[in-house]
C-alpha cells in the first residue's frame, strides 16, 4: 500500500475512532461583556413586563424576529407567543394598549434570581429563577413563581431570546385570591 494511501486511512481511522463528544461543536467562548449583556437582557425584561414600556414593543424586541415565548404551567406546555405583535399583546402592550394589566395594576414587580448562563456552540443557554414582589397589591408579598429555561443568541442588535420557557406552578385559587393575571400571559 503507498504511503499516501496509508495514511489517509490511518487519517480515516483515527477520526473514526474519536468520542462523539469530541466531533461536536465546541461552545462559544464567551467575554465577561457577554455574561454581562445577557445578564442585562434578563433584567430588561423584568423592567419591559413590568412598565409595559413602549407599548410592550420594548418587551417583544428583547426577541430575536423569530424568537418565541413558551408557558409551561404545571407541567403542561401552552401554546407559544411568537412575532413582535403577539409578544407585545402578552406583555400587556401592543392592541391591549396597556390597560387592565394585573400585575401592573398591582404594582409587582418582577425579580430573576440565580441566574446561570452555560456557553452552546449557538450562543448561549439558561435558567433563571423568578420571583414576584407586591402580588395582591401587598408590597411585602414575594412569592416565587418558577423559573424560565432560556436560549441566547447574538444578533446585530446584541443579545436577545430566541426562546424563553417559563416553567411556572400555577394555583388558580390562590391566583384568584390575589388578582394575579391568567395563566398564559406572559410574566
Amino acid at each position: 500500500m503507498p504511503a499516501r494511501t496509508f495514511a489517509l486511512a490511518l487519517s480515516v481511522v483515527a477520526t473514526l475512532a474519536l468520542p462523539a463528544s469530541s466531533l461536536a461543536q465546541k461552545p462559544l467562548e464567551l467575554t465577561a461583556l457577554d455574561y454581562f449583556e445577557i445578564q442585562q437582557l434578563v433584567a430588561k425584561y423584568a423592567r419591559a413586563i413590568d412598565t409595559c414600556s413602549n407599548n410592550g414593543y420594548d418587551y417583544a424586541d428583547l426577541f430575536t424576529s423569530d424568537g418565541i415565548f413558551l408557558p409551561n404551567v404545571n407541567g403542561r406546555s401552552i401554546t407559544g407567543i411568537q412575532g413582535r405583535e403577539k409578544l407585545a399583546e402578552v406583555s400587556g402592550g401592543g392592541s391591549r394598549g396597556c390597560k387592565n394589566v394585573g400585575w401592573i395594576e398591582q404594582g409587582v414587580l418582577h425579580v430573576y434570581v440565580n441566574h446561570i448562563i452555560t456557553p452552546t456552540p449557538q450562543g448561549a443557554t439558561g435558567t433563571v429563577d423568578m420571583l414576584m414582589i407586591g402580588l395582591g397589591g401587598d408590597p411585602n408579598k414575594i412569592q416565587h413563581d418558577g423559573y424560565y429555561e432560556d436560549t441566547y443568541v447574538k444578533t446585530a442588535q446584541g443579545w436577545r431570546f430566541k426562546q424563553r420557557t417559563h416553567h411556572a406552578t400555577y394555583d388558580a385559587n390562590a391566583a384568584a385570591a390575589a388578582g394575579t393575571p391568567a395563566a398564559g400571559r406572559a410574566q
